[in-house]
């Protein structure tokens, strides 16, 4: 926030600070510098090995040449590194910054004590998927206090397109069609033995920064236990957890989730 400075009468004669009175709008300038740099770095997708200059641009909706000034800037302290044919992939101190940042913020010390949370209230266990290419995997599991319930290994590699949590990262990675249509409307998707039988989920999806998706958390247990009407009863909950998930995971305060009962369609961005 800019300082406003007063001068009282009594300090009228003193000469005025100019340097001060200049600051606030260097310091929006600056800002607005460091904030298109970041976008440029944000506009790589996972996978995406490189850009060119116009996807860059269009990105980031600026124009051609700022967007060279801010990659050449980059390039300079490593972040970015051109091609000899002309696109442009992120450079080293990006992972070395990615490294830092794994070393000091531990994910499974945030997915954990959420899932533990839901296995509590719900009383069946609770897990977090990732995409793994044409495939989900469970990266974190709590197991419900129940002697009954449904096992799934960590590490395996699942049918995106089979079962709750699958469904929900594809809906939310924007695949088409009138199912996943509704997913999204809804904000979270439900499933009785789709991918094993007597096997019923519910799950929902968690964003990081810039509302890229991460994945989905899910509820799971014994199709007995969780008819339909159950499902949906744990569906706020779930939502809930997610909303918070992706507000911890994303580093800093997020709009409302499209997660949420609230959202509007296109409120979300893959």
């Amino acid at each position: 926030m800019s300082k406003q400075f007063r001068r009282s009468a009594a300090s009228a004669a003193s000469p005025p600070i100019l340097a001060d009175a200049a600051a606030p709008a260097a310091a929006v300038v600056s800002v607005v510098s460091v904030r298109r740099a970041l976008q440029l770095l944000d506009a790589f997708a996972l996978g995406e090995s490189q850009l060119s200059l116009a996807v860059l641009s269009q990105r980031c909706a600026l124009h051609k040449t700022t967007v060279l000034r801010l990659a050449r800037t980059l390039a300079q302290a490593g972040y970015l590194v051109q091609r000899e044919d002309g696109p442009w992939r992120l450079g080293p101190a990006t992972g070395w910054l990615g490294a830092r940042y794994q070393a000091g913020f531990d994910v499974q010390n945030v997915l954990e004590p959420a899932l533990r949370a839901l296995t509590q209230s719900s009383g069946e266990s609770a897990a977090f998927y990732v995409r793994e290419g044409p495939l989900r995997t469970c990266l974190v599991r709590v197991e419900g206090p129940q002697a009954l319930r449904h096992h799934a290994r960590m590490g395996e590699g699942l049918p995106l397109d089979k079962g709750s949590p699958g469904r929900v990262i594809l809906a939310f990675s924007g695949e088409p069609g009138a199912d996943y249509e509704a997913i999204r409307q809804r904000g979270y998707h439900w499933s009785i033995g789709e991918r094993e039988q007597g096997v019923a989920t519910v799950s929902a999806p968690v964003f990081g920064p810039h509302w890229r998706l991460l994945g989905s958390v899910c509820i799971s247990g014994p199709a007995s236990r969780l008819p339909v009407k159950k499902l949906q009863a744990l569906a706020p909950s779930l939502i809930g957890a997610a909303n918070r998930l992706s507000h911890a995971l994303a580093g800093a305060a997020l709009t409302p989730s499209p997660a949420s009962s609230s959202a509007r369609p296109g409120q979300w961005h893959p």
